[in-house]
């Protein structure tokens, strides 16, 4: 039986990128992956752009939610493998001390929720923003986790990020 990886999406507001990586992931890594996603300064919503976006594409909405990075930080949170900051007001705050030292990457992506324009233009924002997730969600399935030490995970999860 194959193992089961927790990864952990974190942004600033969670309610945007980092609930789009916890979506996409959810859908195209089950049963091995299992996604979740936070933010430091939770905006207590999710877009609704970010939600247009993924039932577009088909993938269920049901639960996702903005919370706080707190919650899997405290005793009985799952034990994340991976850690990806998807902004970079995330990437350069002090996170909280992970259980069981997952290995992490910062994965930026530019903020869909502050583009200011039309309807159109703010809808390709979370489209390319999807997209971009996308393509690095299956870079990184594409991975042989279960053979690489933690340092050759590092290494493969970095590069991905700077694609």
């Amino acid at each position: 039986m194959q193992k089961r990886y927790n990864v952990l999406f974190l942004c600033t507001g969670n309610s945007a990128r980092s609930i789009l990586g916890e979506a996409i992931l959810n859908h195209r890594g089950r049963p091995n992956f299992h996604a979740f996603s936070a933010g430091s300064h939770p905006a207590g919503r999710v877009h609704p752009y970010a939600l247009k976006q993924l039932e577009s594409a088909g993938l269920p909405v049901a639960g996702l939610r903005s919370k706080s990075w707190n919650e899997f930080a405290k005793p009985g949170a799952p034990q994340m493998q991976f850690v990806f900051t998807v902004c970079d007001s995330a990437a350069a705050e002090i996170c909280p001390v992970w259980p069981g030292q997952p290995v992490t990457a910062h994965w930026g992506i530019p903020d869909p929720a502050g583009v200011v324009g039309s309807t159109e233009e703010i809808a390709r924002a979370f489209r390319d923003a999807f997209v971009t997730m996308g393509r690095r969600i299956d870079l990184f399935l594409s991975l042989p986790v279960a053979k690489l030490d933690a340092l050759a995970l590092k290494t493969e999860v970095v590069r991905i990020g700077r694609e």
